[in-house]
């Protein structure tokens, strides 16, 4: 991959009533850190049709509906850089299976600006919970630290 290069990903909220599910990971890269349940594009295939996959491959659930909610652009001076778009469910509670990128849990939608996770998520969860569409435009130092987070859509400067 050429330094810098954007990578495509998804992003799927899974909501069932007032808790989402999350992926506390366990891996080294972001180890801890509680992220909605998503992963690359393969070649050939949609955002969409990612999403779906990426939801059935980690939680083993298949999804009936399925709402876009935006897209982050994540900018570094590294290879951390991606496009995802994310998506959101609504689903009936089931109980999450055992999922090689991590642990699967419940959490209260009250408690994520708790959680260990990533500011720019906190955004996500925060536009997607006021139901507005949203297309973030985040900035990165080297060790991943958000320097300046934009909102293309209303113009708005969120940090920095």
């Amino acid at each position: 991959m050429m330094d810098g290069l954007k990578t495509v990903a998804v992003l799927c909220i899974l909501r069932s009533g007032d808790e989402v599910l999350l992926l506390r990971r366990t891996k080294v890269l972001h180890y801890g850190k509680y992220v909605p349940l998503g992963g690359k594009v393969d070649p050939h295939e949609s955002a969409r049709e990612a999403a779906l996959r990426e939801v059935y491959e980690e939680a083993g659930h298949r999804l009936e509906a399925l709402t876009f909610c935006g897209v982050l652009q994540e900018t570094a001076p590294n290879d951390f850089n991606w496009i995802s778009y994310v998506y959101a469910s609504d689903v009936e509670r089931f109980e999450p299976p055992a999922c090689e990128e991590g642990v699967l849990e419940w959490v209260p939608l009250r408690g994520i600006a708790d959680l260990p996770t990533y500011d720019a998520d906190r955004f996500i969860y925060r536009y997607y919970l006021a139901g507005r569409p949203f297309v973030f435009d985040a900035r990165y130092d080297a060790d991943l630290n958000l320097l300046a987070l934009e909102e293309e859509l209303g113009g708005e400067r969120l940090l920095g």
